[in-house]
């Protein structure tokens, strides 16, 4: 006669059972590895790269001053030195290549104070700085009249990308934590104008209403801003190549694929 189940040891059971699909589920994530990983490695190697990044761009600029030496020094006995030299020379101020003087303001932009719950129907997102709002002041200070910038401590050229990285800011291999700062040279009154009638930035400063977002604008007179010393390579996306069909394969091998089809 077989013995009664008792509910308790189904229980029991299926405890068990559960307890052993959870251990089964987990090492096949971690494959031998951590499911949590150190934030301090993050940091170690976030900070990591940016000393490897500095040390390039001293070495960068070594390398760039003694092209300019070697260029003086040529030009005075080649005439396609000189010419070269001389529409390089004038291309350099366009270029962010020049140290430039003159009138600046600065725009100042921060996350909201920390609070320990969220005001409303706010979410985390509300509450911090992003891409699009610094991109927003960028571009009001251009269409403004700007005629050179920096954000933070580089100078900002055509190729300078804003990108964000979680709740930190990524300009040219570097890292920044806000505040940011927007600093421009040009006509003061056409930038302020600009500002305020971006729609872009008027949304953000709704923001700066509702939850405490910092947004300041503040003239800083006759200021002077470095060249710009970074890399100037472009990079660009490249296609893959194309699998070339191999000759013994017939009509049956499928179609192949155009290079210049757009999907």
């Amino acid at each position: 006669m077989p013995l009664p189940v008792k509910p308790a040891n189904l229980g029991v059971f299926a405890v068990l059972v559960v307890a052993g699909l959870l251990f089964v589920v987990s090492a096949t994530t971690a494959r031998g590895t951590q499911l949590r990983t150190d934030r301090g490695d993050a940091v170690g190697f976030v900070r990591g790269e940016q000393a490897r990044y500095a040390a390039k761009l001293d070495e960068l600029v070594q390398l760039r001053r003694e092209v300019d030496e070697r260029t003086r020094a040529e030009a005075g006995g080649s005439a396609v030195v000189q010419r070269l030299k001389t529409s390089a020379d004038a291309l350099s101020p366009q270029a962010g290549l020049r140290p430039v003087v003159g009138p600046a303001l600065t725009v100042v932009l921060d996350d909201a104070p920390r609070r320990a719950t969220l005001p409303g129907s706010a979410r985390p997102d509300d509450l911090v700085v992003h891409q699009q709002d610094v991109q927003a002041v960028v571009n009001a200070l251009w269409l403004g009249g700007a005629e050179a910038m920096m954000l933070m401590d580089q100078r900002v050229i055509s190729t300078s990308a804003v990108r964000c990285v979680g709740n930190t800011l990524l300009l040219q291999g570097r890292v920044y934590s806000p505040p940011y700062r927007i600093t421009a040279i040009g006509n003061l009154e056409g930038m302020r104008a600009a500002l305020d009638s971006s729609a872009a930035v008027q949304i953000y400063r709704e923001f700066v209403n509702v939850f405490q977002l910092g947004y300041a604008v503040k003239d800083l007179g006759e200021t002077t801003f470095p060249a710009f010393s970074g890399s100037l390579d472009l990079r660009y996306a490249k296609p893959l190549p194309v699998p070339s069909a191999s000759p013994s394969a017939g009509p049956s091998a499928g179609p192949s694929v155009s290079p210049s089809r757009t999907p």
